[in-house]
């Protein structure tokens, strides 16, 4: 929001510099985010007007003026300006002024003409952007006086970011009252009181019960003239709040809003149609704007119709064909309160922002309409003329914002804020602030104004005491306290230690949205149990992500299209899906992703592609504890290339090559592999268990076994140590033949058996009885024959 802050000081007593009061603002909560200086420089700059102007005898773009500025005789200037023409009124700098920049003025010859000043834009003053043409200036402007102190300046345009529940502080008056409580000084607020009314004249109001309007006043003016100009003292204030004057209607109803907070709309009331009717708009129901756009609206908009239909959307714009023109003479002006919840987000949807939606939609007084109407007609009838009619007020009490009290307790208030502040000051300090108190048992029952809406708890009151008795005032103390050390787990992975291990192995990690189109989800075959967002910032993140793999594979696609032949990505995150009962359940998992060549480019091996069983060595190094292999897998992955992760007899992830039909549609042109794993799985790590070194001797037997081709080592493995017991210390594959002397479709394993036993020495009887219950177990389990 932004204002000048002589506007400011005209309402409120400060006892404090520009700086003083700026660092003020901030340190209260209301963050000023930038100070622009107005007319600093401008001594010796008058009012002048152009008696005579006549072409440069040299210069086909230059004129010759004589300039009346008040003082002994006419000025010759040289003027380049467009617009310098006999009767205009703009600021001219005097010989021996300086501007803004400090630049001096001084006589000079401009193409052999001498010229005593300098007749100026906006820009070369510094109190508008504007350098097309001069100034121009109104008619009944004091011809030699000083342009400074006809304007107001020296002057300041502040820009403070207000936070969304600092609404009351979107118009001057709520400013000036904050600023007031701050400082313990007095305000000077326009006293606002009825007009007198001039004719009967009325419109009909109708409001649709819950439709978010509660309240609605309105009343026709009649006679207005419509080319009245704006006073060059509005003018001012609304340039420097950034606004643009447009014609006196709409910059009074703006003014207005600048002033109080209120947004108002004026109608022409001769383009209405019988009643005005507050209600939600009907399906495909359209009202073209104040901009010509032609919006389309749905039951979620409220709108103002009359008997023809929607004339405005309610606290957004105004409508196109009942705007106020040139030749508008008679008004229906408009002041209302909207509800926050019945107007928020419905400019977004049609891509606008307007200063009304901005007010509305974080909450408006709902106390103000009809002091806001009566302050605008006061003005356009000082300014226009014409005569009002009586303020016309429709009200749903029931549904107007109800006030609640708020229990303050003192002891509460010291121990959040660690310092005593005295009753006396917390009183003042809530009084100040509008709101009503009454002493309590232990504390204050606080009603707020009707204007603070964001005063609900009692942590509210605590922060608006700290706030005005000054945060500055608050000693900076280290928190005490005894702190709890959460104990870390060693039978788990830290997951810093799980990153270290992948970055070893040549991944790169990677953090993608948790965030997906629906679309997407159903491509990969991953919708079920998929959460849609209630308000998604838009269509491709409408929905939570029920795996990591497809914001990991654009990821990579994105890394190949800028020529990374190699990319290996993993990343650590949740997956999220609606559980049984219908709430969301999240899952912490490892995703992984690799393509193209196995190694980096080098002279020490043949270049060959990633392919399925480099992908599984580098999920069982990151395993303490290899879990078994099954064939399995979703249906985004390869059917004759995928296999399933089990980690005590249950599923704990899955690894495969991307589905050929999926890979088209992704854009993959070349081979992926896939994994992902449940994290606690990967996480899980063997404790280290001490036991004393043996003092015997340990035994070693080579045994080759023939197995059927699709018996896997890790079955072997299984039935051998179960076979041996705990004799057994270790087992190991030292070679797998297939060829001569092999049958067809089978493979010889050599395996290494390590026998010792702690109590004794073991004999060649005790490893030979050990060696044949292997060999008789391995024979029914799995079908094995001793190699001869």
């Amino acid at each position: 929001m932004k204002f000048s802050e002589n506007w400011l000081r005209d309402l409120v007593d400060i006892p404090a510099t520009r700086d003083e009061l700026t660092h003020r603002l901030t340190m209260c909560g209301l963050e000023v985010e930038s100070v622009e200086a107005l007319g600093a420089d401008l001594a010796g700059v008058l009012i002048g007007e152009i008696v005579e102007a006549e072409p440069h005898p040299n210069a086909d773009r230059l004129r010759v003026c004589k300039v009346d500025a008040g003082q002994a005789g006419l000025l010759n200037i040289v003027c380049g300006a467009p617009n310098a023409r006999v009767g205009l009124k703009a600021p001219v700098a005097v010989v021996g002024a300086s501007l803004p920049g400090g630049f001096q003025i001084k006589a000079a010859k401009l193409r052999g003409v001498e010229s005593f000043g300098m007749l100026c834009s906006g820009k070369e003053l510094g109190v508008d952007s504007d350098a097309s043409g001069l100034l121009e200036l109104p008619a009944d402007a004091p011809t030699g006086q000083s342009y400074a102190d006809w304007l107001g300046l020296p002057d300041a345009i502040i820009e403070l970011g207000l936070t969304p529940n600092r609404s009351d502080c979107l118009g001057l008056r709520g400013l000036a009252m904050e600023v007031a409580a701050e400082y313990g000084s007095a305000t000077r607020l326009a006293e606002i009181v009825p007009v007198a009314v001039g004719h009967d004249q009325q419109l009909e109001i109708r409001l649709t019960p819950a439709a978010g309007c509660p309240r609605y006043c309105g009343r026709v003016i009649n006679g207005l003239n419509p080319a009245a100009a704006t006073p060059s003292w509005m003018v001012e204030r609304l340039r420097r709040s950034g606004l643009r004057p447009i014609s006196a209607l709409v910059d009074v109803t703006n003014y207005v809003m600048l002033e109080l907070g209120q947004p108002l709309h004026a109608f022409d009331a001769d383009c209405i149609k019988g009643a005005i009717q507050v209600r939600r708009a009907q399906a495909g129901e359209s009202c073209t704007l104040l901009d010509g756009r032609e919006a389309t609206l749905d039951p979620e908009f409220l709108v103002i119709a009359d008997d023809g239909g929607a004339v405005a959307l309610a606290g957004v714009m105004g409508g196109f064909h009942t705007r106020v023109t040139d030749s508008t003479a008679r008004v229906f002006l408009e002041s209302a309160h909207f509800a926050p919840d019945a107007i928020s987000g419905r400019a977004r949807r049609l891509g606008m922002h307007t200063d009304a939606s901005h007010r509305f939609e974080r909450g408006v007084d709902p106390e103000l309409p009809r002091q806001a109407l009566e302050r605008a007609t006061a003005l356009l009838l000082q300014i226009a003329g014409g005569s009002a009619g009586p303020v016309t007020e429709a009200v749903l009490a029931s549904e107007l914002p109800q006030r609640q009290a708020v229990t303050l307790r003192h002891q509460r208030l010291t121990r959040v804020l660690g310092i005593e502040v005295p009753a006396s000051a917390v009183q003042t300090i809530l009084v100040a602030l509008g709101m009503q108190v009454s002493k309590v048992d232990g504390g204050w029952s606080v009603l707020p104004p009707s204007w603070r809406f964001d005063i609900a708890i009692e942590e509210d009151l605590i922060e608006e005491v700290a706030r005005i008795h000054g945060y500055d005032q608050i000693p900076t103390v280290a928190p005490r306290g005894e702190l709890e050390v959460e104990p870390v787990s060693e039978s788990r992975l830290p997951l810093m230690r799980l990153r270290e291990r992948l970055v070893a192995r040549g991944y790169s990690e990677a953090i993608t949205f948790a965030f997906l189109s629906q679309p997407q989800l159903q491509r990969w075959g991953m919708s079920e149990g998929a959460i849609t967002l209630a308000n998604p910032l838009s269509a491709d993140l409408a929905v939570m992500r029920t795996s990591l793999l497809p914001g990991l594979i654009e990821a990579l696609v994105r890394n190949q299209n800028r020529q990374q032949g190699r990319v290996r990505l993993f990343e650590l995150g949740r997956q999220y899906r609606a559980g049984a009962d219908g709430k969301p359940v999240e899952t912490e998992l490892l995703s992984l992703v690799i393509s193209g060549e196995a190694r980096p480019e080098q002279w020490a091996e043949p270049a060959r592609a990633v392919d399925f069983y480099d992908l599984k060595a580098d999920v069982e190094a990151l395993m303490a504890e290899p879990g078994t292999w099954q064939a399995g897998g979703p249906d985004c992955l390869h059917p004759g290339r995928r296999a399933q992760l089990l980690v005590d007899g249950q599923v704990a992830g899955f690894i495969g090559a991307l589905h050929p039909e999926l890979a088209r549609q992704l854009d993959v042109d070349s081979e992926v592999l896939v994994a992902e794993l449940s994290l606690d799985s990967v996480r899980a790590r063997l404790m280290p268990q001490a036991r004393e070194l043996s003092r015997f001797p340990s035994v070693r037997r080579d045994l080759a076994l023939v197995l059927p081709e699709a018996v896997a080592f890790d079955a072997l493995q299984q039935t051998v140590t179960r076979a041996a017991g705990s004799l057994l210390r270790e087992l190991c594959l030292f070679d797998v033949y297939r060829g001569t002397g092999i049958e067809k479709g089978c493979k010889s394993f050599a395996i290494g058996l390590i026998f010792q036993d702690d109590s004794r020495t073991l004999g060649d009887a005790d490893v030979d009885r050990l060696v044949a219950a292997i060999i008789e177990q391995s024979a029914a389990e799995l079908g094995a024959q001793v190699r001869s």
